[in-house]
């Protein structure tokens, strides 16, 4: 196995920006960076990024039909992995958006902000999607989070939110009319509701990380 980094490609991720966030992250590391389009690039990595944006449904049907879906298993079984985005959140058993089945990998469902009639601070109402920088705590220690100062701001977009069924998983939540998982966490895998390659040094910071963790 080489030292490097798969971004799993299965046709539903902002894989461009992610993966142009890890080659920055990755730079004189000596880890090579991999647009993982097939499977064996998947099995053959040291550690793995899964990324997801859009509809839970089209993103499990995607991982299935490209293939992918065994060697991403493979991947949380064996290897650092990392989850970003809707890719954190297929990490859970299902999702109300469909309802969709997800991985099964993190026990919980993931479940769509209901904020309609709710006014924030200033009076504003709530708009979903969420869109735009929160501040996330970490709620529990995490070697993923090391030079990371708690209460950072991370980049967010999204409708839906994981509910992990065990508190042990969750290591970090923001608030948006009530409190959420922000960050999780099981073993040899951690994943980010927030996108990192849009959350400027600090988002690079949890990647920088992600290259030398070793759980």
């Amino acid at each position: 196995m080489t030292r490097s980094i798969a971004v799993v490609d299965y046709g539903m991720g902002n894989l461009r920006s992610v993966t142009q966030a890890v080659l920055h992250a990755a730079q004189g590391s000596g880890v090579d960076v991999v647009w993982a389009r097939r499977p064996e690039e998947v099995m053959g990595a040291e550690r793995v990024v899964l990324p997801g944006q859009g509809a839970m449904r089209d993103c499990m049907r995607e991982l299935h039909r490209s293939g992918m879906f065994n060697a991403v298993m493979h991947a949380a079984a064996n290897k650092p992995l990392m989850g970003v985005c809707v890719g954190m959140q297929m990490l859970l058993d299902r999702s109300e958006e469909g309802p969709t089945e997800a991985l099964g990998l993190i026990p919980g469902e993931v479940r769509r902000f209901r904020l309609e009639d709710r006014t924030q601070p200033d009076g504003s109402r709530y708009k979903i999607p969420q869109i735009g920088w929160n501040q996330v705590h970490q709620s529990q220690p995490h070697p993923m989070w090391a030079q990371v100062p708690e209460g950072s701001w991370f980049y967010f977009v999204h409708s839906f939110y994981a509910c992990p069924s065990d508190a042990r998983h969750i290591v970090g939540e923001a608030d948006y009319g009530g409190v959420f998982t922000a960050a999780v966490a099981r073993d040899n895998i951690f994943a980010t509701q927030f996108h990192p390659e849009k959350s400027a040094e600090t988002g690079l910071v949890l990647y920088r990380n992600f290259l030398h963790w070793s759980p």
